[in-house]
C-alpha cells in the first residue's frame, strides 16, 4: 500500500474522490515512476511521492514525482505544451536547445538559454531571456524597446550587481516536468490561474548540474535583458561576463521563482 503518496484537495477536485481514494489505497498508483521533475526513480512505499496534475484544453495527464522536488498540485497549461509535456515523460522528446516563443503581437521571439550562476560561493539554476528584437509596449507604433520597462512593471528589479541573488517575485513560477523545462508561468488576468509568460515549443533539455541545483534550490533566477545585450554565449563564465557587462550598463533586470506551485509563490 503507497502509504507515502500525497493527493492534494486541488488535485482530489479535478480526479474525483473516488479515483483519489483508488490511488490512495494502491489500486491505480505506480509500483514505481520517474519523478517528473527531477526524473530519478521513485517508490511511492518507500518515498514521499506528490501526485501531479497537468491539465490542458481538453486532456489530463496525472503524474508522479518526489515530494521533495515538487508537492502535489494541479498545473494548467496549453495542449500543446502538455503534450510535450506528455512526450517528456514518456522519453519521447528531442533535445532542447535555446527555444524561442512567440511574444503577443508577432514583433519578436524570446530566446532563453539555461546556465548556472554563482553567487556567494553556491550554483543557482539560471534562465536568461532575450529577445530577437525590440519589443515595443502593446498599442504603440514607435521604435522603441520597451522590454525592460514591461517586466519592471511587472515586478521585475533592475540588476546593477549579479553577486546579489534576485528577489522572488510573488505570483510567478517555472515548469519544470520530466527534469526538462516546459515554461515560464505568470499570474493570470484578474486573478484567474497562472498562464505562459514563455512556453518551449519542444521542452527545453538542462544539464543534470543545474537539474540537481534547482532540486536544492526549488528557485529559478530569470535574468532578462533587451536584444543584442547577451548573445548566445557557449560557456557559462562567458554568459557571467555578459549578464554584468549588461548589468553595469543598466540593461538588466532579473526575479527568483520557484517551482510551479512551490510554496513562497
Amino acid at each position: 500500500m503507497p502509504r507515502m503518496l500525497d493527493v492534494s484537495d486541488e488535485v482530489r477536485a479535478e480526479i474525483g474522490d473516488e479515483e483519489a481514494d483508488r490511488l490512495l489505497v494502491g489500486e491505480d498508483a505506480p509500483r514505481s515512476y520517474d519523478c517528473t521533475s527531477c526524473r530519478t526513480p521513485g517508490d511511492p512505499e518507500n518515498d514521499r511521492t506528490s501526485t501531479v496534475l497537468f491539465v490542458g484544453e481538453e486532456t489530463a495527464v496525472l503524474a508522479f514525482a518526489h515530494a521533495t522536488c515538487i508537492p502535489s498540485q494541479v498545473v494548467s497549461v496549453s495542449e500543446e505544451q502538455l503534450q510535450g509535456a506528455v512526450r517528456s515523460i514518456t522519453g519521447d522528446s528531442p533535445a532542447g536547445g535555446a527555444a524561442p516563443q512567440n511574444v503577443p503581437g508577432g514583433q519578436a521571439v524570446l530566446g532563453i538559454t539555461s546556465g548556472l550562476i554563482l553567487i556567494a560561493g553556491e550554483l543557482h539554476p539560471a534562465l536568461v531571456v532575450e529577445p530577437t528584437a525590440p519589443i515595443a509596449r502593446p498599442g504603440s507604433d514607435g521604435p522603441g524597446d520597451d522590454f525592460l520597462p514591461l517586466l519592471i512593471e511587472q515586478g521585475f528589479i533592475p540588476v546593477t550587481d549579479t553577486s546579489e541573488v534576485p528577489t522572488v517575485l510573488g505570483g510567478w513560477s517555472v515548469l519544470l516536468a520530466a527534469g526538462q523545462l516546459h515554461a515560464v508561468l505568470q499570474p493570470g488576468a484578474e486573478g484567474g490561474g497562472q498562464v505562459a509568460w514563455w512556453q518551449a515549443h519542444h521542452a527545453l533539455s538542462v544539464t543534470d548540474g543545474w537539474r540537481a541545483a534547482v532540486n536544492k534550490t526549488q528557485r529559478v533566477l530569470i535574468y532578462a535583458a533587451p536584444v543584442g545585450s547577451i548573445g548566445q554565449q557557449p560557456r557559462e563564465d562567458l554568459l557571467r561576463d555578459a549578464l554584468d557587462k549588461a548589468a553595469a550598463a543598466g540593461k538588466l533586470v532579473a526575479a527568483a521563482m520557484p517551482l510551479a506551485g512551490t510554496p513562497g509563490a
